[in-house]
């Protein structure tokens, strides 16, 4: 991805696209492409020091500034109280991120060219320059602002005392107990304390998000590299906690983590470009945690950590796709050994606490993501060996109940909740109000409940196993007809109230997860309703603009944004199931395989907004569909690859194994005893 400066005519079109680079630990570098800090989680080191948790933001940004031939230039790019005060985007000439964003910068004749990768697996991030300078002799000076905060806080001076100390080829700074000390190194040039602060840098995403948009830095002091007239000079500049890698290795460095990325995409066979990109993108997401060396999923940059639910979703996208098959079993042994009562945890705490199960679905997306795994790898040992205990776990304790009021009613259908509580992933909650309070029968639960016990009954069938639930695939598929609204579309809340007719996106699991509950008819008919309604380019709304309650706009503070959230915002990871869904009602038809391709198509086109090679959380759910949230989110990236492979790239009949050849259980069905979708 290419970008000229039509991107940064201005301050504010330059901070519109985000760069990203990340560890394997959950730590991160980002910024936008002009260099301004203009978020608190922007920084060129935000290390993960309990991976992927408690992180905190070290190095905040490394501004440049050159003196050539008694000129000055400032290439460092600052917003304060009085504006956009240091505008060095208007040197900047070219940046391209192929895989890791490098940047370009033209000052008379001199040629700055800077690139930002971190290493795999540790706490650092290398900064690469190369100089070319066609004029008198100059000098770069470097200037690093440090901090030593939560990366969700702010830090004022006053707050903390920093003290530095010189080390071989730089300098280490230390400023709160109990934390690794700031190491910054530079291949050339001399170090020279000062000790100042940077005051009131000024963060216009923050304030536009209604929150805390004012920080100071401590500027330890700078590093000064003569650059002779004439010359080439190349250098590394290494920031770390603790004791990190030198900066004379930065070229090896590079060339292994290149070489790991190529690799990778290599492993995944799938020799498409945006694709290929998307493999990329998903590395970024795929962490290992601290205290079990295995293997998690980060929900999204910049404020996400792992999550339950958010993890069972983007597995199949992020891990099976991409033919990382010991990852994705990995991250299903462990979750399965945390699922207590038949919950699947949602949330591991930062400090280590128990795990937090207030979720209804995750443990049914978990029971998705087994027969996902299976159906890519024929791993029928860890099916029955590891999986099975933990699928009749969770199926027995939803048909007997368990936490939260979850439990399996008299016609079959699973209801959960109560005032107050949000366990479906709509789950915006403002103060104690519960923007979308859906207690009660969800759809997309008892789709995905339906969808469990056809997946627990048949791969028991394959694998020559007793199934202990005979009967309950029945009686829910007679008990889901409740769902069917006499336009054709499908009720969202079965409550104790009456039945909520808003028309949401939740549908469309019913018509794209293996098992429909659905006929043909009537999956056909939600398609219709949800593309007629919901459909965006970039995903589908959370809700029909038709609906009184809707909010087509996502910003404003967070009680403003919360309350858009799920009622009309559109989300990124939804194409993925309605992309499903619109082959398996077509009948997997050439003409359906050509317009899912065009749904999709239009990621190829944001992977280059936003987030720089990611797909973004959100949008508006008006046009133009501004992209919002995280800019990079596992499960947009995930589903858009998921689909793209499986619906587009590979296969004709689209049935669930089309990837591999190899039939899981049974065939993937409409109804009950209904039409098989593919034929294997």
């Amino acid at each position: 991805m290419h970008f000229g400066e039509e991107a940064w005519r201005t301050f504010e079109r330059g901070c519109e696209r985000e760069w990203l680079v990340t560890n394997g630990l959950g730590g991160f570098a980002c910024g936008t492409l002009i260099g301004a800090n203009t978020r608190r989680y922007h920084g060129l080191l935000t290390a993960a020091l309990k991976p992927p948790t408690r992180r905190f933001l070290l190095v905040a940004k490394i501004d440049e500034r050159i003196i050539s031939g008694g000129t000055y230039y400032n290439l460092g790019t600052n917003h304060t109280a009085g504006g956009v005060t240091d505008e060095g985007y208007t040197h900047l000439q070219r940046v391209v991120v192929d895989p890791f964003p490098e940047f370009t910068y033209a000052c008379a004749q001199l040629l700055v060219r800077k690139m930002v990768f971190m290493p795999h697996g540790r706490n650092a991030t290398v900064i690469m320059y190369h100089v070319f300078n066609g004029g008198p002799n100059a000098r770069l000076v470097l200037v690093p602002m440090v901090n030593y905060r939560d990366y969700h806080g702010n830090t004022y001076r006053g707050e903390m005392e920093f003290n530095q100390e010189p080390v071989s080829l730089g300098v280490m700074v230390s400023g709160r107990e109990g934390l690794p000390p700031i190491v910054i190194r530079s291949g050339e040039g001399e170090y020279l304390a000062s000790g100042d602060w940077f005051y009131g840098m000024h963060y216009p995403m923050e304030a536009q998000r209604g929150l805390n948009p004012w920080e100071d830095h401590f500027m330890p002091g700078r590093f000064e590299v003569e650059i002779p007239a004439g010359k080439e000079t190349a250098f590394a500049v290494v920031v770390s906690a603790g004791e990190g890698p030198a900066p004379e290795a930065a070229e090896v460095l590079l060339d292994e983590e290149k070489a790991r990325l190529r690799e990778l995409q290599e492993q995944a066979a799938i020799g498409d470009a945006m694709a290929g990109l998307l493999v990329r993108a998903a590395d970024s997401f795929l962490v290992k945690r601290a205290e079990t060396g295995i293997t998690s999923i980060v929900a999204g940059y910049p404020w996400f950590t792992d999550w339950g639910r958010d993890t069972m979703i983007a597995l199949p996208g992020l891990t099976l796709v991409t033919r990382r098959y010991e990852k994705a079993r990995e991250i299903l042994t462990f979750f399965g050994e945390y699922v207590l009562e038949g919950l699947l945890p949602n949330l591991f705490p930062d400090d280590g606490g128990e795990p937090l199960y207030n979720t209804v679905d995750a443990a049914l997306w978990y029971v998705q993501a087994v027969y996902k795994y299976v159906a890519y790898t024929g791993d029928g040992a860890f099916f029955v060996e590891t999986a099975l205990p933990v699928l009749n776990n969770i199926i027995g304790h939803y048909v007997k109940g368990t936490r939260f009021g979850i439990r399996m009613d008299d016609d079959g259908l699973i209801e959960a909740g109560s005032p107050g509580f949000q366990l479906t992933w709509m789950d915006a909650k403002v103060d104690e109000l519960v923007v979308t309070p859906r207690y009660g029968k969800a759809v997309e639960i008892n789709a995905l409940w339906y969808n469990a016990v056809c997946i627990l009954e048949d791969l028991c069938k394959r694998f020559g196993l007793d199934f202990s639930f005979t009967g309950l695939r029945e009686r829910i598929h007679g008990g889901f007809s409740a769902f069917l609204h006499p336009e054709g579309y499908l009720y969202d809340v079965l409550g104790a109230e009456g039945r909520d007719a808003s028309v949401r996106p939740n549908q469309i699991f019913a018509v794209s997860l293996p098992y429909s509950p659905l006929s043909r008819e009537h999956a056909l008919a939600v398609v219709n309703r949800v593309g007629n309604e919901l459909y965006t380019t970039y995903g589908l709304r959370s809700l029909s603009p038709r609906d009184h309650a809707y909010k087509g706009r996502y910003s404003g503070d967070m009680k403003s944004r919360d309350e858009a959230y799920h009622q009309g915002t559109v989300w990124s990871w939804l194409i993925g199931p309605f992309a499903t869904a619109y082959r398996r009602v077509n009948g997997y038809s050439a003409e359906s395989r050509q317009r899912v391709r065009a749904m999709l198509l239009p990621f190829a086109d944001h992977l280059a907004d936003h987030g720089v090679g990611y797909i973004s959380e959100i949008f508006d759910g008006d046009k133009p569909h501004w992209p919002k949230g995280c800019f990079a989110q596992a499960w947009g990236v995930a589903e858009v690859l998921r689909a793209y492979v499986e619906e587009v790239l590979t296969g004709d009949n689209g049935g669930e194994n089309h990837i591999t050849g190899r039939c899981c259980a049974s065939t993937p069905q409409f109804g009950l005893g209904g039409k098989a979708i593919g034929g294997h």
